[in-house]
Parts: structure tokens; sequence; C-alpha cells
């Protein structure tokens, strides 16, 4: 898909326990093959996401834009990115619809130390990206500024504060048009966006598709990818080329805010992480495929055809979640779940087997509900655990959903408990089939890939007070499918597992079907 314009901007700007089922025996994330030592304790190889720790990739798994109100009452999300490291950086922002369809991308040159943040309201209200000082310019530094702490040229200070040339990283290529910074886009550019991300359809003068590609929002809703690049591009990742285009160091973090300043809809504000996706093994040019231990990557269903599949080196999410709720009580508490989802395909504008809108509606493995007092309910079958029946809504790529909905979630029980939480098998069956096997003999025979899921908790209450946190993955990247609950006669289906143990060449694991390979990550 060719993009029409190139916007670059410059960037400046507790977790829960929850209570399982008491008897499941958790199976370990390493292997031990002598009875003393583990083959493997390298927890990315074991493809554990780090909690907020730098990565190669950043996820804003879901954000919100009331354009059409005043800024002051306006919902709206902001993100920001940080280069952690002393060389400069160029980080690719791709900005998607709630059907997972690349409707805006940018390129982000940073500085060494570099931070800013993005408004999305300023986006999709003002056509503005990163705003500078003078209005209608945007960012703060470009290419051809290198940043000098003036802390430097006094007595005592630490010269190893000082950010590196512009220049310094051998892994950019090119530099060519990253001093550009433009701080306003075209109207008709806005104007697609707009109707793009709530109607679902834009005019197809700005954005070249006049489909159904996203959901019909009062706002804007969709979710963010950043990834580290080598150079100021307009590849999407839905396009062969892009994997060519992207680095592999872990050095960006990021966080995000959800404002909701409206006192008749919310007035409440909350916050989190961006979710880090590290690549494995780390560093290297763009274009270079060493070997993964990785049995599948985040991108996996945009690397069909390429060769090796996992060469975007980028850690699986999890499919399998738990979750804290609370809805009522003296203090009125409620709590919405953010979730994001792996789509079924690659979220072009049309084709069979590609088209965005096949991420519209995706199934959910399964969804239990447990009161305080251990009771468990699911949709359409009280007394029982059980997967939901068919025909039961899905979800699509993204949203924001109320504990309360009991459409999508199972009902409250009858105990009288206003709190408890939930357990998500969120693996969508990859009905399409356009994921790739996990490499052979990474899961036992006939067990095929889960769905990648993230699951943010937000809980909000008398209109004044606000947290999001993330909800705990029960499982890794690396961990198989879930079973459903009713598929056989034993306890103890729902709770943590490890994920299947990376051996190091030459050793033989336990079990036999992980795959054996290296566990060096440089």
């Amino acid at each position: 898909m060719r993009k029409l314009i190139v916007l670059m901007a410059v960037l400046l700007v507790a977790t829960s326990a929850f209570a399982t089922n008491k008897t499941f025996a958790p199976s370990p994330n390493a292997t031990f093959n002598n009875g003393l030592l583990p083959t493997s304790t390298n927890n990315d190889d074991t493809c554990d996401i780090a909690s907020n720790a730098p990565a190669a990739t950043l996820l804003l798994p879901y954000f919100e834009v009331d354009f059409k109100s005043p800024q002051t009452t306006a919902r709206t999300t902001l993100f920001t990115i940080v280069n952690t490291s002393d060389l400069p950086q160029i980080a690719h922002v791709v900005v998607w619809t709630d059907w997972s369809f690349p409707a805006l991308d940018f390129n982000i040159f940073l500085t060494g130390y570099d931070v800013q943040g993005i408004n999305l309201y300023d986006i999709f209200a003002r056509a503005t990206i990163a705003p500078g000082a003078t209005p209608g310019t945007g960012g703060t530094s470009s290419n051809t500024t290198v940043p000098t702490n003036p802390q430097n040229g006094l007595p005592g200070a630490n010269p190893g504060t000082q950010p590196a040339d512009n220049d310094a990283n051998p892994n950019i290529t090119s530099l060519s048009g990253c001093a550009s910074l433009p701080g306003v886009f075209s109207s008709t550019l806005l104007t697609d966006l707009q109707l793009i991300f709530t109607t679902g359809v834009g005019t197809g003068a700005a954005v070249p598709c006049t489909v159904a590609v996203g959901g019909v929002h009062a706002n804007a809703i969709g979710y963010v990818t950043i990834d580290v690049a080598p150079t100021c591009h307009t590849s999407l990742p839905n396009e062969p080329g892009y994997f060519s285009l992207i680095l592999f160091d872990n050095v960006l973090i990021g966080d995000y805010q959800d404002i909701n300043p409206n006192p008749a809809t919310g007035n409440f504000a909350g916050g989190n992480p961006l979710v880090p996706i590290r690549a494995v093994p780390e560093g290297g040019p763009a274009g270079s495929v060493p070997g993964t231990n990785l049995p599948f990557t985040f991108y996996d269903r945009y690397t069909a055809g390429i060769v090796p599949r996992t060469i975007d080196r980028r850690q699986p999410l999890p499919t399998a979640w738990a979750a804290r709720f609370i809805n009522g009580g003296t203090g009125a508490f409620n709590t919405n779940f953010k979730i994001w989802r792996e789509g079924i395909t690659i979220g072009a504008c049309t084709g069979a087997g590609i088209r965005a809108s096949s991420n519209s509606n995706m199934p959910i493995a399964e969804v239990v509900r447990f009161d305080e007092h251990e009771n468990a309910t699911i949709l359409n079958a009280p007394g029982g655990v059980s997967p939901a029946p068919p025909g039961a809504p899905g979800i699509p790529e993204t949203g924001a959903y109320s504990a309360a909905n009991t459409t999508i979630f199972p009902p409250m029980s009858t105990s009288g408990d206003v709190g408890g939480w939930m357990y998500f098998n969120l693996n969508n069956n990859n009905t399409a089939g356009t994921y790739s096997v996990a490499r052979a003999g990474f899961f036992p025979p006939g067990v095929t890939r889960p769905s990648q899921n993230w699951v943010i908790v937000s809980m909000f209450a008398e209109g004044r007070f606000s947290v999001d946190f993330d909800a705990a993955w029960l499982g890794n990247g690396c961990s198989a499918a879930r079973q459903l609950t009713t598929s056989q006669s034993l306890a103890g289906l729902i709770g943590p597992t490890g994920g299947v143990p990376v051996c190091p060449a030459g050793v033989t694991c336990t079990p036999a079907s992980a795959y054996i390979g290296t566990n060096q990550t440089p």
C-alpha cells in the first residue's frame, strides 16, 4: 500500500496477584536435565515478557480520542517514547484501526537520550504531530542538531551524560528526510483519518481505501506499534519490504496516559508502560537474519513467504490472562478491560484472506468469571465452567469493555460479590490459517501455536480515582494453546504454566518436544 504522506516528528515530550485453581501444578520455565542446573535461564529465550525493559518494539494496546470536543473536555491518549541509549535512533510509528488496518505512519528521529510525547488529540483534531514551540512546526530536535548537556562544561561534570553525534549509530543507513519535521499535515488526510477511525470508511483521497477497515465508534479507537528503524521510511508491516527496514536494538521504553477530563463521562485518568517487545538476539544491521530461539514471533502473521519466517526476532505475547475486577460496592468501583488481540489477517484494504474486515469479530476461546467465593460463571451455562456457546459474540483486534458487560463476559454470580477475577483464554483459533506453525518440534504433535494478546485492567471510582495496570499472564509467548475446561475431566486446567523449554545445542531436553537450538543472546 503506497503512503501518500510521510510524517516525521521528534519525540519529547501494580500488577496484581490473582487467586488460581489450587489443584494446578505449574510447570517450570527452565528445564533441569541433570537434576541440579537449568539448561536455560535466559528469560528472553523462554519468551518471558520483560516488565518495562528497553525493547526494539513498543505496543500501545489501545487508545481512544474524542476529537469532536474542545480539548478541555475531550478524552485523549498520550504516549511517550524514550531512547535510553547515547546513540541516535529512528522510531517508526504505525497507527492502526481496531481492525488492524495501518492508516497512518510517521518516522521519529531521536537523538541520544531523547524523549518526547505524542498527544493523539493533536493528530485527530489538529492534523499535527509533536507540535513545536512555533505553531505549525514540529518537534524540538532533528538529525542536524546534536543536543549539548550544559552540565558538561561545569567543574566535576560527568562527560558520560553527553549524547553521541547524530551520525554515530552504525546501524542507521541513511538520515535522508530525518531533518524534515512537519508539524501539520493536510486537511485531506485529517478528514480520512477522522472517518476511518470512527465510521470505518474513509474517502480514499489521502488513504487509498474506500471499504470498511475499522469499527463504528463515537471516538477514534485503535492501537499503535513503534519499531526501531535504520532510516526514515514509508513502508508498513503488512508490506513484504518492511522487515528489511527494522533494527534489533533493545533501547526504547515508553508509557501512555488515558485522560478523560469530562465530568459527564468520567473525569479520570490512568497510565501504564507501553508493552516492551524485545528482539532476540539483540543487535545487528537491518536485514541481518541470525537464528533466534523463538518458536514464532510478534510479527508472524506478516512474515509469510519470508525466509526465515522469524526475521523480526520479536518476542511473542501470551494468550492466557488473569484479570482482577470490581464492579459496584460502597466506592462505586468500575472496571474496564483494554484488550489487544492478534488479528487473523494482515489488515489489507481488500483481498481474500488478507482484508482487515476479517479482524472485526474474532472468536474468544474461553472466559470464566470467578467471584470472591471461588464460584465460577460462564456465558449461558449456569452451574458449570465451559466455553461460550456457538455464535457468541467475538471482539475485534483492540477495544475496551466493561467487566459488567454480560454480552461478551460471563454474568456475575448469585453470591452478591461485586469483585473477583476473570480467566481469559483469548486464543482466536486461527480460523483463517494465516499463522505459521510453531517451529517443528516445539509444541507436541497436533498442537498449533495460540494467538497473541495483551490485557490491561482499568479501574476507576467516583469519577475521581483511576488506575491502569497490566493483567497477569498465565503463560508466556512460548506456551502452547490452552485446553478448554470442558475438554477432559481433569481439574486444574485453569492456572499458571511455563513456556516450552528452549535447550542449548547438543543437550537432550525433557520434554523431548522442546526445540534444540542455541541459547546465546549477544
